[in-house]
């Protein structure tokens, strides 16, 4: 897996400064920006990551930009830190689905489990995606008949069903069947309807 990136939008120079030390004390790349404008404006490296970032910022509050994240097409979990938390505050960041919430000033340990939760987190999000991405190639090799025979399939019906749906005979079935899970790669029919589940069939 390609190394992980620990991106840190905090005004505060120095509080970037203390929280990239402390990442690359574990052997964690990080980098930091001054302003959300300074994050938005550089192209983000395809690797998994995370977002520690302060709830107080010049222009946009850091809780405002953690809502527009996902509008912005950026799925980095968000670990937001504040010096002025309060418990409405954490409550909005959690609901909007912040890995954790860090009051300042925060135990290093503390910063750190959020970080390696928050990298965690999207390192999965970035293997399902890929899945999801295999699926559809697979998916896209079947012919229009294999395809409608595993939607059929994966939906529980019996290959005699299916082959009176399509007006097929039995043995026709059972053929684009196997050719169908052989170019799923799929090793049960257990596995198929995961595959169809993945793709909304």
């Amino acid at each position: 897996m390609p190394e992980a990136i620990v991106h840190i939008v905090d005004d505060d120079a120095s509080l970037a400064d203390s929280l990239g030390s402390l990442f690359r004390s574990v052997g964690l790349q990080s980098c930091a920006y001054g302003s959300t404008t300074a994050f938005l404006d550089t192209e983000l490296p395809d690797v998994p990551g995370c977002l520690v970032l302060d709830v107080r910022l010049p222009g946009v509050s850091g809780l405002d930009f953690q809502g527009q994240l996902a509008d912005l097409g950026i799925r980095l979990p968000v670990v937001l830190m504040t010096g002025h938390g309060d418990i409405p505050m954490s409550v909005r960041g959690m609901k909007a689905g912040a890995v954790d919430f860090l009051p300042k000033p925060f135990r290093d340990q503390d910063m750190l489990d959020a970080v390696a939760a928050g990298i965690a987190r999207d390192g999965a999000r970035r293997l399902a995606e890929g899945e999801r991405v295999r699926v559809r190639d697979l998916f896209a090799t079947l012919s229009p008949r294999e395809q409608q025979v595993m939607a059929l399939v994966t939906a529980g019906k019996l290959n005699k069903q299916v082959a009176g749906d399509l007006g097929l005979s039995e043995i026709t079935v059972k053929i684009h069947r196997g050719s169908a899970m052989r170019k799923m790669q799929a090793r049960s029919l257990a596995d198929l309807v995961r595959m169809a589940e993945a793709l909304g069939l």
